[in-house]
């Protein structure tokens, strides 16, 4: 007997299309793609990769990695990340910090440049995109947010200095030594009888042409009254046309024959090619630091950026498949000849502004720098690393943010040591150390501030049923009764000092025969608490004090149930709201 095939239902069919837009979000915008945001998509596709060119090759260099790496390191990613990712604009490739990063972490365990450093490159490329990849698809994106606001400013301005004082060899053209900024520094100005003259007139020149672009070009192009979208294609091509300059300068003078001006030779021509990093568990274990501070700091201002763009636009992106896609593009870097990327915040402003609906900007992006690979690199032949250096300097310039500390410092002295400690042990102690010192002291404070809540006595508004802090409010209150509310989780680090609170204050008050614990802002209860709240219970009967609670949340009261807690308090000392315990007490109505 035939037997019919079963019929999929529609809505079965929607569910699983659903759930496969969801890991590989290309299928939504491609499936419905307008016709009218094709000219959007393009055009920002291409003033991205106008502006990531020379960026590329740039933070290659800052990476002491050969420029070419830049450039692959641009294209697969890129694809990738357009198909995966839930950003139209988020613009991924290589960046400042990340590229810092990877220097730092690696250039201690081979000579910048050689053979062995590349393939550590390409090792740290396959840990940080594991590392994305396993936080992004076990959902685990949230602990990403044990960086603060505070360290990553803080990071991030130190940063930008040790960066801009790295370039500093390549602006004189001599060999500038030193692990650390203040020894950059130092010997910097031991050799500056060593400056190629022509090397830093070359770079003085980019660093002028690339601040007029940024600073004075765009409010001369508004006053022209040229349209938005025009203004940022123009100035969005300024590191293009430095580098453009730079070459033609140095080919029509020959520069690098008669001044000695050091240019990134002859880059290769063709698609990046495949490679397969060499894994073994010593070079893992070193470059362990290195990439877990690569994943803190990328994931969180990527993340940070595709949010904001697309809070513009009305849209919502899914964190944890931005750890996907960003893992994956750190996963295609490795194996196509790339170093760690990540999305760059002024490259996805740009690509923001020039229109990019679409991942499909994105690709278009990736397109255009593989027409150049396999094209167009033997024009860079004559390009200084000096512009490089420029475009570096000038990149990180906005980077620099001394007034934040002072909005920080107004807001919360505390943040304000942690943006300290960060921003003096990135300085003094390296990349590294600095990232993980911010993180430990902004934890050590999140600790000792949640260790000694704000504890507030409470009294009655007027005849409301709303109670307030008798310190800054005329409240009523009842000799008799104490009513006190806790601003924070209970947990094992701040129960004693609950505890010793709550009994100080019994004993500075003989008449007091109730104590009414208000948890409204108790979101939290743990073993150890509990334990400390069990303990209370005795402590205070044999005070001649009752102890109740009132306000309790409902999933602090399901913790309190399955523990024997209730029997012992008492079901009719627990009560809905601070007036209801009042009204079971007598003193109101």
């Amino acid at each position: 007997m035939a037997t019919s095939a079963p019929i999929e239902h529609p809505a079965a069919r929607r569910a699983a299309a659903t759930g496969l837009r969801r890991y590989l979000p290309f299928l939504g915008w491609l499936g419905h793609y307008r016709r009218a945001d094709l000219p959007s998509d393009m055009v920002a596709g291409i003033v991205t990769a106008i502006m990531l060119i020379p960026q590329s090759m740039a933070y290659a260099q800052l990476a002491g990695l050969p420029p070419q790496i830049g450039l692959y390191a641009s294209v697969v990613p890129l694809i990738i990340y357009a198909l995966l990712g839930t950003s139209g604009q988020l613009s991924v490739g290589p960046v400042a910090i990340t590229s810092l990063l990877v220097f730092s972490g690696v250039s201690a365990l081979a000579e910048a440049g050689s053979p062995r450093y590349i393939q550590l490159v390409l090792l740290l490329a396959l840990i940080v995109g594991v590392m994305k990849l396993g936080l992004g698809l076990l959902r685990l994106g949230a602990m990403l947010n044990f960086i603060s606001h505070p360290v990553l400013a803080a990071f991030t301005s130190a940063s930008a200095l040790i960066i801009a004082a790295g370039q500093l060899k390549y602006m004189l053209g001599y060999p500038i030594g030193g692990e650390h900024l203040y020894e950059t520094l130092a010997r910097a100005v031991a050799g500056l009888r060593q400056t190629n003259p022509a090397t830093l007139a070359l770079g003085g020149a980019s660093i002028a042409l690339l601040l007029f672009f940024r600073k004075g070009l765009r409010p001369l192009l508004r006053r022209a009254g040229l349209p938005p979208l025009a203004v940022t294609l123009i100035v969005s091509g300024a590191p293009l046309v430095t580098v453009i300059a730079g070459i033609l300068v140095t080919w029509a003078w020959r520069l690098d024959q008669r001044a000695g001006v050091a240019g990134v030779g002859s880059i290769p021509s063709g698609l990046s090619p495949l490679s397969i990093p060499a894994v073994n568990s010593g070079d893992v274990q070193a470059l362990l630091p290195a990439a877990l501070a690569i994943v803190l700091v990328s994931v969180v201002e990527s993340i940070a950026v595709a949010k904001a763009l697309a809070s513009k636009r009305r849209q919502a992106i899914d964190p944890d498949q931005e750890l996907v896609a960003l893992g994956a593009a750190n996963l295609a870097a490795s194996f196509f000849s790339g170093y760690p990327v990540t999305g760059g915040f002024a490259r996805s402003v740009v690509n923001d502004q020039a229109g990019a609906v679409t991942g499909l900007a994105s690709l278009i992006t990736a397109g255009a720098i593989a027409l150049i690979l396999l094209f167009f690199t033997p024009l860079f032949f004559f390009l200084p690393q000096a512009v490089l250096a420029a475009t570096v300097i000038v990149a990180v310039f906005g980077l620099v943010d001394l007034r934040e500390p002072r909005r920080i410092w107004r807001t919360n002295r505390g943040d304000a040591v942690t943006w300290a400690i960060t921003f003096a042990a990135v300085l003094l102690l390296g990349i590294e150390a600095g990232i993980f010192a911010g993180v430990g002291t902004s934890l050590a404070i999140y600790l000792w501030r949640t260790s000694r809540p704000h504890i507030a006595v409470v009294g009655r508004l007027g005849e409301s049923e709303i109670y307030r802090n008798v310190e800054r409010y005329q409240v009523q209150t009842w000799p008799d009764v104490v009513a006190m509310r806790v601003d924070e989780s209970l947990y094992f680090a701040n129960t004693r000092y609950l505890e010793e609170a709550i009994l100080k204050l019994v004993a500075a008050r003989p008449e007091v025969k109730h104590l009414v614990l208000i948890g409204t802002a108790i979101n939290f209860i743990d073993s150890s608490a509990l334990h400390t709240l069990e303990h209370l219970v005795d402590e205070l009967h044999d005070a001649g004090v009752q102890l109740h609670l009132a306000a309790i949340k409902g999933p602090v009261m399901d913790r309190l149930a399955h523990s024997d807690f209730i029997a012992r308090l008492g079901a009719e000392h627990i009560h809905l709201s601070t007036h209801d315990a009042m009204r079971a007490l007598g003193h109101v109505t």
